[in-house]
C-alpha cells in the first residue's frame, strides 16, 4: 500500500519587526542641532576648521541674534546684548548630530552702533573685514538688513569687501528682517531694491514673529553646506554696475 505524500505545513509569518528606515534629516531639524562651539576676541583665537562655515553679519539692531535663534529654534543660542554693539566676540556654533559637526555658524559682532567708541568701531570693522577676506573654510555670508532703513553706508562698505570672494563663488544672502512690519507692497519694493544691491547674491524676506521665510532660509543654508555631487552650478546673473566705495 502506497503511503500518502507528505504535505508541508506553511510556516507562520515572522514576528521579528523590520527595522524602520532612519528619518530623513530636514533643514529645520538640522538647524535645531546648533550648539555653542567657541568664542574668540581675535581672529588668531579661532580654531582652524575644514567644515563649511556660514557667517552672519549685520548692523546692530538689524535683528541678527533673533534671526539665528529663530532658525535654530532656540531662545538664547545667539546672545542679544542689552547694549547693541557691546558684544565684541566672534561666536561659533556647531551644526550636525551630537559628536558630528558638518557645518559651523559664525555670529559676528553687530557694527555701526553710535554709542560705541570710534576706535572700537574701527578695530572691529577691521577684524570682521579680515575674517571675511581670509577665513579659508568660509562658505557663505548672511547679511541682516532692516528693510525699513535699507542698506547703510557700512553695509555698502562690507559688500565691497566681500565682492571679490562672492565673484569667486562664495555664497551670499541678504535677509530682510522684520518683514511683518511692512505691507505687501513695501515688501515687494524692498525685495526689488535689495536684489539690485546684492551683487548676484540672494535676497529673502524674514519675520521671526510670523515665521516668514524661516523654512526657505534653513533650506538654503542646508544646500550651501551639503552640495549635491554632480549638480550643475546655477547660471550667474548679469553683473550690476559696481557702486562707488563709500567712506565712513
Amino acid at each position: 500500500m502506497s503511503s500518502s505524500p507528505r504535505v508541508s505545513k506553511p510556516k507562520p509569518p515572522s514576528t521579528t519587526p523590520t527595522p524602520a528606515a532612519p528619518a530623513a534629516v530636514t533643514p529645520m531639524g538640522w538647524m535645531h542641532t546648533a550648539r555653542f562651539l567657541t568664542t574668540a576676541a581675535q581672529l588668531h583665537h579661532l580654531p582652524a576648521l575644514d567644515t563649511p562655515e556660514i557667517a552672519f553679519v549685520g548692523r546692530s539692531n538689524a535683528g541678527k541674534s533673533t534671526c539665528i535663534n529663530t532658525l535654530t529654534q532656540q531662545k538664547q543660542l545667539a546672545f542679544a546684548s542689552k547694549k547693541p554693539g557691546r558684544t565684541q566676540h566672534i561666536n561659533l556654533f556647531a551644526l550636525g548630530k551630537q559628536g558630528i559637526t558638518d557645518a559651523v555658524l559664525a555670529d559676528l559682532p553687530g557694527y555701526g552702533y553710535a554709542a560705541v567708541a570710534k576706535m572700537d568701531k574701527l578695530r572691529w570693522q577691521q577684524v570682521m573685514a579680515n575674517y571675511l577676506v581670509s577665513r579659508e573654510n568660509l562658505t557663505g555670508i548672511v547679511m541682516m538688513c532692516d528693510p525699513r532703513h535699507g542698506l547703510t553706508d557700512l553695509d555698502d562698505i562690507l559688500l565691497e569687501v566681500i565682492r571679490p570672494r562672492v565673484e569667486q563663488g562664495l555664497k551670499f544672502l541678504i535677509i530682510l528682517t522684520k518683514a511683518d512690519k511692512l505691507t505687501r507692497a513695501e515688501q515687494a519694493k524692498a525685495l526689488s531694491i535689495a536684489r539690485l544691491q546684492a551683487g548676484g547674491g540672494e535676497v529673502k524676506l524674514f519675520s521671526a514673529l510670523k515665521k516668514q521665510g524661516v523654512d526657505d532660509v534653513a533650506k538654503l543654508l542646508w544646500d550651501w553646506t551639503h552640495p549635491v555631487e554632480g549638480a550643475a552650478p546655477a547660471p550667474a546673473e548679469p553683473p550690476e554696475d559696481e557702486p562707488e566705495a563709500l567712506d565712513e
